[in-house]
Order: C-alpha cells, then sequence, then structure tokens
C-alpha cells in the first residue's frame, strides 16, 4: 500500500468529520478531490445560487476562476460567489501562479497541482464566449468519470 492512501483517507475523514460538525456550514474550501460525488457538490453549490436568485437550475453553469493561493489555509474568507475548492491537478501542464497562465509542463512532472478555484455558478446566457471549456475529470481515465467543464 502506497503512502498517499492512509493520508488520502484520513483527510476524507477529517474534511466529513468538520462538515458534520457544522452541517448548516459549507467550508471555506472544499478539497473536492476527497468527495466520493463531487457532481452532487456542484449541484448543491447551483441550487444554492438558483434558490438566491430565483434562477431555473438548467439555466445555470459553472464558471472557474484560479486563484493566486496554492494551499486551502491561505484562504480565510468564504467565496463571495460559489465556493473555493482544491484538488484538481493539470496532466501536461502546469500553472503558472504568479502569471495566472498555463504553461508547459515541467521534465518528468506528469501532473501538477492547481492553486485554489472559485467555482460559481452563472447564467448560461451571461457565460462569456471565448473562454477554455476544459474538461474535468475524477480520474485519468475519459468518459464515465466526467465531473463538468
Amino acid at each position: 500500500m502506497s503512502k498517499r492512501k492512509p493520508h488520502n483517507l484520513q483527510a476524507r475523514i477529517a474534511q466529513l468529520g468538520d462538515w458534520t460538525a457544522n452541517p448548516g456550514e459549507t467550508p471555506i474550501v472544499t478539497w473536492i478531490s476527497g468527495l466520493f460525488n463531487p457532481q452532487s457538490f456542484l449541484t448543491a453549490v447551483m441550487q444554492t445560487t438558483a434558490q438566491k436568485d430565483n434562477l431555473e437550475l438548467d439555466k445555470l453553469t459553472l464558471l472557474t476562476d484560479i486563484q493566486k493561493k496554492m494551499l486551502a489555509e491561505e484562504v480565510t474568507t468564504p467565496a463571495k460567489e460559489g465556493t473555493y475548492i482544491v484538488g484538481l491537478s493539470l496532466e501536461g501542464a502546469a500553472f503558472n501562479v504568479l502569471q495566472g497562465l498555463l504553461e508547459p509542463s515541467r521534465p518528468r512532472e506528469m501532473s501538477s497541482p492547481l492553486p485554489v478555484i472559485n467555482v460559481r455558478p452563472v447564467v448560461v446566457d451571461k457565460f462569456e464566449s471565448g473562454l477554455f471549456h476544459c474538461p474535468v475529470y475524477k480520474t485519468q481515465q475519459r468518459g464515465p468519470t466526467y465531473i463538468f467543464s
């Protein structure tokens, strides 16, 4: 068994324990890759916005804004819109936090972690054209592990 698995399990237990201790509060930053079903969490984020703004759920989509903070501990206040997530990584590329740009991956680095990301629901009609639609998957396998773009 690799060393990552026990830590991964302990981190999942800690996140769920913190959440169940305060079920009415969404964590400031959610470790999305620690969730069994991240799609349901993101749907709940959209439902909260839909109810608050009196919108239809199917009229919303998710927009992501990559922050300049790499660690969840660096974020001290909740997102104004949507929620903050961590735990995603890029395969075959890296993200330059200082410049806010994608760049080629570093030598012998198959994947690199992404910084904290603000995921927020927006009305589909207001979604800006020209934005890159990057698919997000649970695992390296494509298809059935799709979460969102």
